[in-house]
């Protein structure tokens, strides 16, 4: 088993090198040991990556959109083919039910640490 000075160390390398995992673990530390807790961590975990992910997919496009800009030559082809992007559509849909997601699942973790 590891030691306690190990395995805060681990703690603090992991908030480091994936901040979703240190936030998840810092919400956990806030929260009452149940089993629905544990279930909402996982929820939460989910859904900050679902919408991290989306988030860069939208930067990722609107970069792509500055690039096309700033081309020699703008030809109406190149805007509307720059323009036309189902894909970053559907993540912002992804990104809303991330965020609506979240808003609920942290008011229920408000409600958790509350009752205690």
């Amino acid at each position: 088993m590891p030691s306690p000075v190990a395995a805060l160390a681990t703690t603090a390398m992991l908030r480091r090198t994936d901040p979703v995992s240190g936030a998840v673990e810092r919400l956990a530390q806030a929260l009452p040991v149940r089993a629905d807790a544990t279930v909402l961590l996982d929820f939460v975990e989910d859904d900050l990556r679902e919408g991290l992910d989306a988030l860069g997919d939208v930067q990722a496009h609107f970069h792509d959109l500055l690039q096309a800009l700033q081309r020699d030559t703008l030809t109406p082809g190149a805007l509307l083919n720059a323009g036309e992007d189902l894909h970053v559509l559907q993540r912002l849909e992804d990104l809303h039910e991330a965020v609506t997601h979240l808003r609920r699942r942290m008011s229920q973790a408000a409600g958790m640490i509350r009752r205690g």
